[in-house]
């Protein structure tokens, strides 16, 4: 009996993906974990592993493809070698049907099972607490004895009712050739996912922006004073690192914007770790890594972390790690130009702050007129979480501490 290979559930409520290329062909031994196929999500394009090792039967999808969660991509012959890693298929024999103990019966995507591997963890014997039973990496770290998950508590019943979600139906376009020739390109699937994304928070969530100036004329200087320090330590200092650092401070004080509201259940999901995302324009379209705990980290880590995860955002080579998990989101177009910017916020959180390019101007200090550079931000919050004097607070705590730069330095 062959065994069917399908697309995994990826996490984050990804539904699909598209496939970019297949690394094997049919009637190839292959290894256990051997790279099978390419595939683009709207977070990354990603390697996926092969599950199982043996003779790949038939391949089911081609580049370009797009394909659901649960579709076969690839069976594999059954009595084929099992072929791990560090075995020759000849020395290897023929795999008996998965079985629990095994963990080739356990719904998990591939980047668990190896988790599971690592850590000497049965799959067969690991409740799975995802959807339909999934093991989840959380699950296999706990059997493995770190913390179990927590459970989310059910709302009371009646206690709270489900807010409405807004959409419309867009009319029919008109037949643009009639007035002249026209070019249609089709839109790659990370296309067409941050398009469905963008309409989704704009229609769901009633957002509001409020703008604000940033003094950072001390910063620039201490940033200028620091540079040759940072570079023999091998970091190239930006203001990007600075700002990263300030709203992680402020999100310290006001966390309900470090926050995902959960409608169903009306109730404010506050997080109480701090993983910032940054958006990274690449030719492919806009992508957001996450820097992890970037409350607790100094601006000399964040410069690495954040040049690191930059290059492997626009060399194609994050991983679904890389852009999972984000509580706020910061934009910095201030190397493109500009005067400001209203970003839309990055669903399911509430915040996302905008940095346009600071530029000298002439403010009044003292009764004189002084050139001071200053940089112009813009947040932009879910109005269902917030109020406008909420938000004012809370730009003024980012605010703050970019004209106190010394509290950014501090352990740097």
């Amino acid at each position: 009996m062959s065994r069917a290979f399908v697309l995994p559930d990826l996490g984050e409520g990804l539904v699909e993906a598209e496939i970019r290329a297949v690394l094997v062909r049919e009637g190839q031994v292959i290894q256990e974990d051997a790279p099978l196929l390419e595939v683009e999500t709207d977070k990354a394009q990603v390697e996926i592993p092969s599950p199982y090792g043996g003779r790949v039967e038939k391949i089911h999808v081609e580049p370009g493809q797009t394909v659901k969660v649960g579709q076969v991509l690839v069976t594999f012959a059954d009595g084929a070698p099992a072929v791990r890693p560090g075995a020759a298929a000849a020395q290897t024999p023929a795999p008996a049907p998965a079985s629990a103990s095994s963990g080739g019966s356990v719904t998990a995507a591939p980047s668990t099972r190896r988790l599971a591997r690592e850590l000497g963890v049965e799959l067969g014997r690991v409740r799975g607490t995802g959807p339909g039973g999934r093991v989840s990496d959380d699950d296999v770290r706990a059997a493995a004895g770190g913390a179990a998950p927590a459970a989310r508590p059910a709302a009371p019943a009646g206690s709270a009712k489900p807010l409405a979600r807004v959409g419309l139906e867009p009319p029919p376009l008109p037949n643009f050739e009639q007035w002249g020739p026209v070019e249609r390109r089709p839109l790659s699937h990370l296309r067409r996912t941050i398009a469905e994304r963008m309409a989704l928070s704009a229609a769901l969530v009633p957002h509001v922006t409020h703008f604000d100036k940033a003094d950072i004329t001390e910063l620039d200087a201490m940033v200028a004073r620091s540079f040759e320090t940072a570079r023999q330590r091998g970091v190239t200092l930006t203001l990007t690192s600075f700002i990263l650092k300030a709203a992680a401070l402020a999100l310290s004080e006001h966390p309900q914007f470090n926050a995902s509201l959960d409608a169903a259940a009306g109730e404010l999901v506050v997080k109480r770790y701090c993983h910032l995302g940054i958006a990274v324009a690449t030719d492919r379209g806009l992508i957001v890594p996450v820097i992890r705990d970037a409350d607790r980290k100094p601006v000399l880590d964040l410069a690495r972390e954040l040049a690191a995860l930059a290059q492997r955002v626009r060399d194609g080579k994050a991983t679904l790690e890389d852009l999972r998990g984000g509580t706020f989101t910061v934009t910095n177009i201030g190397a493109l130009g500009g005067t400001g910017a209203i970003p839309i916020i990055n669903y399911p959180e509430v915040a996302i702050l905008g940095v346009a390019r600071g530029r000298e101007e002439p403010v009044v200090r003292g009764g004189r007129i002084v050139p001071r550079t200053m940089l112009p931000l813009s947040l932009t919050f879910d109005h269902r979480v917030a109020d406008g004097a909420d938000g004012a607070r809370f730009a003024q705590a980012i605010v703050r501490r970019l004209e106190a730069p010394e509290t950014l330095f501090a352990g740097w």
